[in-house]
């Protein structure tokens, strides 16, 4: 094999990775939507109210945050390729074990459990793409990966319906099968990732620093430049997280939404999550190439990606169906154009030595303000505010971000912890 023809066998093999952390994403986000999509269902067995539904959101996204700083903290020191596939199979199992539960107390296990598992999942994905690949394509691969997302976002609407509507057909008449599905999904990707990933060859995947032991977790905080990131997930994941886990019910209740209306369009914001993941990532690996600096490449590109999100508040305002799915079309868009971007940055700033730690400190930010976020929303609809306020508050969150981004990050480059940026 000619030196030629083992770099491109390489290149080829960079992006099959990427693919395959695409899926595993995917089944990610479609484990976390079977909650929201079926909870009209889970109701009739289950009561949820308000307040409840934001206990269980609260629940998957406490652990979710806090395993996404302690995953990284595994991966760090057990390696990319069996800390993904121990995640992923925790995951599964507790995604499975929601078709068990009898009550509000075995549902918030699960949900407990759930997010211990897929905390994991975004610092592994990072942690991949760092070995795989150099950081002037980190943002298109990054795009991909989070362009998953979208995947199993999407799938989650017609899938649960089908489940629920058609099941009985084959004895599946039961919202409980909704997880049992899901859950043997993630459990086939595992065995998947077992028998085909591996550690790339040699150092060539990637040209930043390796060696030593990285930056402890203090010292990452002790940088104004990660408390910005942190904080700024932290504002924009709150909008995020609200969109993600309130919109079916919104839709259900301001709209009438009904299983044949979520079957046929209420997968469309989560298509337009997915083209905003590959445009945010291929604009800034565009600009780079184009010779802009890594700075002005990803902060063109995340103030973009911000001014898609304040038009969600037209939302309650708007009675035309059609229109509130484009508004929040728009939004996904921006939102998962905006996270690439975010989920890139720890790369531009730390050695791959401390992205599993760094990842899991910005996951757990992101986290924590969606348990913020979720918490206001159902008081405020309990109390009677409706959803007019929460959504006005969710529409600025992302622009107040990128202004942290900015103020916080005068220049996007490597740190050395020393207290100097490094060129």
């Amino acid at each position: 094999m000619t030196r030629n023809e083992a770099g491109e066998r390489l290149h080829a093999g960079r992006w099959a990775i990427a693919a395959m952390i695409t899926v595993a994403i995917a089944i990610s986000y479609l484990d976390r939507q079977t909650l929201p999509w079926a909870i009209k269902h889970i109701e009739a067995d289950i009561p949820i109210g308000n307040q409840t539904k934001a206990l269980l959101d609260s629940a998957f996204l406490a652990t979710y945050g806090l395993m996404y700083l302690g995953g990284g903290w595994l991966l760090d020191r057990v390696g990319t390729r069996a800390g993904f596939l121990a995640i992923m199979i925790f995951w599964s199992l507790a995604c499975a074990s929601h078709g068990l539960a009898g009550g509000i107390a075995a549902l918030v296990v699960s949900r407990l459990a759930l997010g211990v598992g897929e905390g994991g999942g975004f610092p592994a994905a990072t942690r991949a793409i760092a070995e795989w690949f150099a950081p002037r394509h980190r943002s298109a691969a990054m795009g991909l990966v989070n362009a998953g997302t979208a995947l199993g976002a999407v799938a989650a609407p017609p899938l649960i319906a089908g489940i629920l509507a058609y099941g009985h057909w084959f004895d599946l008449a039961s919202w409980r099968w909704v997880f049992f599905i899901t859950g043997g999904l993630g459990l086939a990707w595992a065995l998947w990732w077992f028998l085909t990933y591996r550690t790339p060859p040699g150092e060539d995947a990637g040209d930043g620093p390796t060696d030593g032991p990285g930056p402890t977790v203090a010292s990452l905080l002790s940088r104004r430049e990660v408390r910005g990131i942190v904080g700024a997930k932290f504002l924009s994941d709150g909008a995020w997280y609200f969109y993600l886990f309130w919109l079916p019910k919104y839709l259900f209740e301001a709209h009438g939404f009904d299983l044949k209306q979520a079957a046929t369009i209420g997968w469309i914001p989560y298509a337009a999550s997915g083209v905003g993941s590959l445009c945010g990532g291929w604009l800034s690996s565009r600009l780079l190439s184009s010779g802009w600096s890594v700075d002005a490449a990803r902060k063109i590109a995340l103030g973009l990606s911000a001014a898609c999100m304040p038009w969600v508040m037209l939302a309650p305002a708007t009675a035309s169906v059609a229109a509130v799915i484009a508004i929040f079309s728009l939004a996904f868009f921006g939102q998962q154009s905006w996270s690439t971007l975010v989920m890139t940055l720890p790369t531009d700033l730390v050695p791959r030595s401390a992205l599993g730690r760094l990842a899991g400190l910005v996951g757990l930010g992101g986290a924590f303000g969606g348990i913020v976020m979720g918490q206001a929303a159902g008081w405020a609809l309990d109390i009677g505010l409706g959803y007019a306020p929460v959504l006005v508050v969710a529409a600025s969150l992302h622009v107040a971000a990128f202004a942290l981004i900015c103020l916080a990050i005068p220049r996007i480059s490597q740190l050395d912890f020393t207290g100097k940026v490094l060129p």
